[in-house]
Parts: C-alpha cells; structure tokens; sequence
C-alpha cells in the first residue's frame, strides 16, 4: 500500500508561546484532526494494527472523539520484537532518513525509522524541551548520552542544533576526559543520565575539582527513573538546575515530554504530537486523569513509525498544565510495572529504596539490590556506598543496622546491607543497573 503523506507544520523549538497560546479546546481539536490521520495511516501500511483492529471489530472511521480510542487495542514490546526487524514500519523503506533500535540484550532488538519529516517534528519538540529545561541559542551542551542506535545521543544532539546550541558530542564513557572537557570548553548545559552525572561527580572530586566551579548550570537527565532526593543532591553539588526529560524508542526517543525550569513540578506532556493515556496496569482501563496507572502513548504525526496505544509500563499520573496550560504534565516517572520486585509479599520499587537511602545524609546515591533465594525465602540485600568524606570502615555495622532499620520503617521490609567502600559499585555510562536478580543462581555476583 501506499504510505499515507503529512506534513504537518512544525514550529522552531523557540517558539513555545506557540502551544502555550493555544486553549485546551484549540489544542484537542489538533489532537482529534492528527489522530484520525495517524489511525488511518497505521490502518493502511502496517498489517499488525489493521489486523488487531480487524479483529476487535474497530475502524479509524470510528474516532468521532478523542475518548473513542479507548476502543482500539494496545501495542506492547513484545509485538514490536515480533515484528523485527521493519514489520511495524508505515512507509516505504526508500523514504528512510534514519534507523535507531534498542541494544537487544533481553531479545531482538527494536528497530523504529524515520522520515525526514519525523527528523524534523523530532528536532523540534527536542529543543523545544532544551528551552523549557533553561537552554537558549548559542549556549554550549555537552552531550553525555549514548549514541549510535540508541536515540538518546542523536535525539538530543539534533535539538539541540535546531535549538541554536553549540554540541559537544561526546556519548558516554571516558569519564576522566569528559571532566577535563568540561573544564576546557566550559559548556552551560550536560545532557546525560542522571546516574552518570553522579559518575561524573566522583570524578570531579576525584581530580580534586570543585565541581560547583563548574561551568555547567542546566541539566537535562532521562532515560531512567531519578528521585527528587537524587535531583537535590546533584543540584547542591554542581550548583545546577536539574530537569527531567521523558522519551522511549518506541515512541520518538527523548522529547515527549519535558519538566520545566521555573516550577520543576512533572513533565509537560507535547500533547500536539503525542496523546497520553493513564490506565489500569492490570484491566487496560483508562483512569481518570489525576489517578495513577500506566502511561499509553499514541503518535499523532509520525510518518514512518506510527504507534498506536503503546504500553510503556511506565508509573505515573496525568495532572493539569502549569507552564504550558494546554496540555498536561504527567507527574515524574518514579517506577516502572516490569521493575516492581515482590519479596515476601511487598511490592518494592528501585526508586523507594534510593529516597530511603538518601534520607542517611552519609550514604550517596550509588547502590545496587540484589535478590537471592535461600530455602523457601527470597531475599534482599542492598549493597550501598557512603560518600567518600563520609567512609570510615570502623562505622560500617552501625550504618547497615541504620539503613535496615530505615528500609523496615519506610517500605515495610527486612532486608540485609552491605556497605561497600567508595568506587566498589559498578558504574554505568548509560542506564544503571539497580537490580541483580540471582534468585535461579547458586551464588551470588557481588562479593
């Protein structure tokens, strides 16, 4: 079939007042034109939502209002990886610009493509991020995500030229060399996950560098759940402003949604190019706005990649507008539902563990779970670091009785504690890994 063609207008990333201008009513009736647009165009070029719609008994005749998408089935990863590698495509292969894909690790990869004219909605909504986040024309950003397949690199490194920055490309990794840059070219804004900005905080002290000296004073962190405990921490050390972003490769990339500066209170969702929904994790129900549940997110104006009602397992809740009235935050993305650990009955999230932590004013962020299995009982030890003024091998049996107790206190769970000397913990250049999973294992990784 012929690919269905939009062309959409997309606005300079400066131009938020754009949106901002916009009521709400304005805003759903952009949202209702695309939507019927991007449903049709998935309809007609790719055979998975034509024959999930088929079977559900539904048709993109059916939008009458924004509300009738509730009546069209989900997409999940799993259909993604089964349609590897370009089965979820919506247009030629020729009309290609770009190919990212995720690492694979846990299976196929998935692959999305874009359009130039998705490159260019894309660089748009990045920098309109990169704006709402503190960044303005001609300021330099060091880039410290990934690149290569992963989209976080590219995504931000294309907003940010669209935006008027000058982009030190750095990716991840080399963390002794991306200190001393930042010294040399002395950038205003670090894009970066936010366990590595505290990678590169040991290094700064490491060096014997003050990092709040630093030329770095906007930071945008994503692509894994922070804390606002973690966000003080950072902001205190580097004397920064530090915002969230939210995206998937699934959906874009980074850019869907942004946390701004001046209230730093949720994303601001871009509702002009991408429909949130908030459901029940368990029944697929939408819930009301303002109730928690997991985040669905349907494409309003992607050419090559369309997506329909993706499940993103992500945890939050959709809440009114602030700084951009129009459209909706979503509060910020604390836990996913493949995330949550069971043990003995608890639902525990990484991200409740990092809050207790940090409530130990000697304890730093850097810290790593690990489930094992004795007998008929799973359990739980958290293997954690003091900051390095704060280690003293004679404290280490009172600080794990204290952090147990405030685990107990605070999440209703026994668990064991390790404390570990400062740098033992495995760092990460990208998305840490919180949880070590040896239940299936006779012996445990971490010593």
């Amino acid at each position: 079939m012929n690919a269905t063609v939009y062309t959409p207008a997309y606005p300079h990333p400066e131009a938020i007042h754009d949106i901002a201008a916009l009521s709400r009513d304005e805003l759903m009736f952009i949202q209702l034109e695309r939507m019927k647009w991007s449903l049709r165009h998935a309809y007609e070029n790719v055979a998975l939502y034509r024959n999930r719609c088929i079977a559900a008994g539904v048709h993109p005749d059916d939008l009458c209002s924004l509300s009738d998408l509730a009546r069209f089935p989900t997409t999940t990863k799993a259909d993604l990886r089964d349609t590897y590698p370009f089965g979820m495509f919506a247009v030629p292969q020729e009309r290609l610009a770009r190919i990212h894909g995720s690492s694979g690790t846990t299976g196929k990869p998935i692959v999305v493509g874009y359009t130039h004219a998705d490159l260019d909605m894309w660089a748009g909504i990045v920098g309109r991020s990169i704006r709402a986040a503190g960044g303005r024309p001609g300021m330099k950003l060091h880039n410290a995500y990934g690149y290569g397949l992963f989209t976080g690199g590219l995504g931000m490194h294309l907003g940010a030229e669209r935006m008027g920055c000058t982009v030190i490309p750095m990716s991840g990794g080399m963390t002794e060399r991306q200190v001393q840059l930042i010294e040399d070219f002395k950038p205003q804004i670090i894009t970066v996950t936010p366990s590595y900005m505290l990678a590169l905080l040991d290094e700064f002290r490491r060096q014997g560098l003050d990092p709040r000296a630093s030329s770095i004073k906007y930071g945008i962190f994503g692509a894994e759940p922070w804390t606002n405990s973690m966000r003080e921490e950072i902001e205190q050390a580097f004397d920064m402003h530090a915002v969230d972003i939210y995206g998937l490769s699934e959906v874009v990339g980074p850019g869907v949604a942004q946390e701004f500066i001046e209230t730093k209170d949720g994303l601001h969702f871009w509702e002009d190019h991408f429909y949130p929904e908030i459901i029940n994790p368990e029944t697929g129900v939408p819930v009301a706005d303002g109730e928690p549940g997991e985040l669905v997110i349907t494409s309003l104006s992607k050419e090559a990649f369309p997506i329909v009602r993706y499940r993103t397992r992500d945890l939050t809740r959709l809440l009114p507008g602030t700084m951009v009235p129009a459209v909706r935050r979503i509060e910020k993305i604390m836990a996913r539902s493949d995330d949550m650990i069971i043990l003995r009955g608890v639902n525990i999230f990484p991200t409740q563990v990092e809050a207790a932590l940090l409530h130990c004013k000697w304890c730093s962020a850097h810290f790593q779970i690990e489930l094992t299995h004795h007998g008929r009982m799973d359990n739980m030890t958290i293997h954690v670091e003091p900051r390095p003024e704060a280690w003293n091998p004679a404290e280490t049996s009172h600080r794990s009785r204290e952090i147990i107790k405030t685990i107990k206190n605070t999440i209703g769970v026994s668990v064991q504690v390790s404390v570990k000397e400062p740098g033992m913990i495995p760092r990460s250049n990208g998305k840490v890994t919180r949880v070590i999973d040896n239940r299936a294992k006779a012996s445990s990784i971490l010593a």
